[in-house]
């Protein structure tokens, strides 16, 4: 790690030590900050709120991540083009003219480019670069010969023809590569290599020339591509002459009569396969080849052609073709040692002509001037990028170096999706996720409350979030509940819960919890006694509707007759419930004479506390511990980011994240509730009422026996 003097200021927010990004120094010094110190050290190119553009241009390796290094070298980057690199801290949308420095090389080229964009974009007076004027720069370079590519079209000859010329025959030979501008052209490399197919082109037909390659004069190349064309099927044919002189039965080679009857039932075609292979003249022994008629007619254009580079011959014999074939090798031995074959087709003469021209010094003219706006061609595609970092590149350092906008309640973080309405709550931390199971795998260390959600919009697009509830409680979260999201371009989606990491919620939550369990384990055993009650009266009522049937007789059973009460057992019943009752009330006004004794009055809201704390206290201090473990870090690393701080989710920043379903200030409220259940609520006023006049008897009756007059 390189050393600096530059002192760095610091703030603790949420518990986490981050940096703050203020100055033009605090950037330029950036390489120099221990990474330990670093909140992320890196992040994915998908899934923020960031222009995607501008982490593509971040991403230098290509791998989908933008790590710590990319960013120290966008920084420094923007440094040798700025002349103030503290312009980077505004993150506004338009590049000034004025920003770029131009005393520097890489300034100058990307200043001349930036004035270029504005001139095909018709702003010339223009003093600012917008994204808008970046977003596509295909047609910068439209109708320009000259753009820095090292390529070069034809038409970059201008009004020199023969120039022109050459470049069009380099491109029909070598092949062409389109320039910036789209239109095809030929580079340095496919000119080297044309000019050298050329010359080999050029050695080779000279070596041609030799009278000892040419036996039969001018007219040796025409012969020869004659014969070639024929070799295989004239030697068929001697062959079989040969074998037919062998047995008189050789006539058969012919083909037989039944294939003959075949081809007699068919429209036949004289380039059809059928007909070619076919013997290319009648087989006979001894016989010469006719070159006229009697040939094959899907041969007769080939051997007519024979005919007329041997002088008109009307026929070859045997001999006469092997001789011919001898006198023929040397110029088939030169002939498959071609060279420069791509260049062939523009005859020997122009071949000549272009080696012994001046076009290749033209061409690499014309390369040299197109290379001579290479920088400024190179600095297009940089203004894009300067554009881009301009806007966005602090914005990203306040959400990797450190998290400044996740703990500043005005400013969303990058990865925070949107807003989840649900279970009359709006929870702001949203983080899109392609995979849920696997996030949540890891995403469960982080110890907060967790839903998945599958997110639809009307035409089919589809996203999924995980959101974070840091606030309330869990009563009514399941799978399956449906709410809304808001995504951060305002556009609202369908969401539903598909899956539930669970973990406290607040202090709470933890504080009712075990009330809850309570109420909830009595009514489940009051619902398992009635239910069972209930199927053990319908059992004995179809039972006795429908009376029982002997199992060896089939006959009718009637129904049991009801036993008589026993009127002792009863008593006993009744006498032990009141028992069990009384010694409940003893103990019940035990606790409440205890109360009621204690002195002063404090002491009674410290028992009251007590208690509650006894009944509360575990569940709340399993809570608080939990929550004070909670951090984003896990949530992150799920997705792909490389999280180094300890991002903690503290009570405050937790109820920030997670808005509660409050009435507006200044509201009122009406509490007529004409759906209200009043004999209930008169119930409860009854159960309330005597519950107070039995404490104020008991406190009487103590009071009443520590009077100096009353009973001992």
């Amino acid at each position: 790690m390189a050393e600096t003097t530059h002192r760095w200021m610091f703030h603790r927010v949420g518990g986490l030590d981050q940096v703050a990004l203020q100055t033009a120094a605090d950037l330029r010094n950036l390489e120099a900050l221990d990474q330990k110190l670093w909140v992320a050290l890196s992040c994915p190119t998908r899934g923020l709120e960031l222009d995607a553009r501008t982490l593509e241009l971040l991403d230098l390796d290509k791998d989908a991540r933008v790590r710590a290094p990319e960013i120290i070298a966008a920084v420094k980057w923007c440094d040798a083009r700025l002349k103030d690199l503290g312009a980077l801290l505004a993150g506004k949308e338009a590049l000034p003219l004025s920003a770029i420095d131009d005393t520097r090389p890489e300034g100058k080229a990307l200043l001349q480019a930036a004035k270029r964009i504005l001139a095909v974009a018709r702003k010339p007076d223009a003093t600012e670069v917008l994204p808008a004027d970046v977003a596509d720069l295909s047609g910068v370079w439209e109708g320009s010969d000259f753009n820095g590519d090292g390529i070069v079209p034809p038409e970059a000859a201008g009004d020199d023809a023969e120039t022109r010329q050459v470049i069009a025959d380099a491109v029909a030979c070598a092949g062409s590569e389109p320039d910036r501008s789209g239109r095809p052209g030929i580079d340095a490399k496919r000119l080297d290599a044309f000019f050298a197919e050329l010359a080999a082109f050029d050695e080779w037909a000279r070596r041609g020339e030799a009278p000892a390659l040419l036996p039969l004069g001018p007219d040796t190349g025409a012969v020869h591509a004659a014969v070639s064309a024929l070799e295989a099927k004239v030697d068929d044919f001697f062959t079989r002459c040969r074998l037919a002189a062998m047995d008189p039965r050789g006539v058969l080679l012919n083909r037989a009569d039944a294939e003959l009857a075949a081809l007699a039932s068919r429209d036949l075609s004289a380039s059809g396969s059928d007909v070619a292979s076919f013997p290319i003249a009648r087989v006979e022994a001894g016989r010469a080849l006719p070159l006229g008629d009697g040939v094959n007619p899907a041969w007769a254009g080939r051997v007519a052609a024979l005919a007329r580079a041997l002088g008109g011959k009307s026929a070859i014999t045997a001999a006469e073709w092997a001789e011919l074939q001898a006198r023929l090798a040397p110029h088939a031995a030169w002939m498959g040692e071609k060279k420069g074959a791509s260049v062939e087709k523009l005859g020997i003469a122009r071949v000549r002509a272009l080696l012994a021209g001046g076009g290749k010094a033209a061409v690499e003219a014309l390369l040299a001037r197109d290379k001579a706006v290479e920088a400024e061609a190179g600095a297009v595609a940089e203004v894009e990028r300067m554009v881009r970092y301009h806007r966005d590149l602090h914005t990203l350092l306040r959400n990797f170096v450190s998290f400044a906008d996740f703990y500043d309640p005005r400013v969303p973080a990058i990865f925070q999706a949107g807003t989840l309405y649900l279970d009359g709550r709006s929870c702001d931390l949203c983080i899109k996720v392609e995979d849920p199971a696997a996030h949540a795998a890891l995403a469960g260390l982080s110890r907060m409350y967790l839903a998945y959600c599958d997110l639809r919009r009307p035409g089919g697009e589809a996203m999924k979030i995980v959101a974070a509830f840091t606030q309330g409680d869990s009563d009514f979260l399941r799978a399956g509940r449906n709410g809304i999201f808001y995504d951060r371009k305002g556009r609202d989606w369908d969401a539903t819960i598909t899956r539930i990491v669970e973990n406290p919620i607040s202090i709470r939550q933890a504080f009712l919890s075990p009330y809850k369990k309570v109420l909830r384990m009595i009514e489940e055993q009051v619902g398992k006694f009635a239910a069972a009650k209930e199927k053990e009266s319908d059992a004995k009522l179809a039972s006795a509707a429908a009376g029982a049937t002997d199992a060896v007789t089939g006959a009718r059973v009637p129904p049991p007759k009801a036993e008589p009460v026993d009127v002792g057992r009863m008593v006993g019943i009744i006498a032990a419930l009141g028992v069990g009752a009384g010694a409940l009330g003893a103990v019940f006004g035990g606790f409440v004479s205890g109360f009621m004794a204690l002195q002063p009055w404090w002491a009674k809201v410290a028992a009251v506390f007590g208690a509650v704390m006894v009944v509360s206290g575990p569940s709340m201090l399993i809570a608080a511990l939990k929550l004070r473990q909670r951090t984003l870090g896990p949530v992150l690393d799920a997705t792909g980011w490389a999280v180094n701080g300890r991002v903690r989710v503290n009570l405050p920043l937790g109820t920030a994240l997670t808005g509660r379903a409050v009435l507006p200030r200044g509201a009122t409220r009406s509490l007529e509730d004409p759906f209200e259940d009043k004999d209930a609520r008169a119930r409860r006023r009854m159960v309330t009422l005597l519950l107070l006049l039995v404490a104020a008897a008991l406190a009487a009756a103590r009071y009443y026996r520590s009077w100096p007059f009353g009973p001992s």
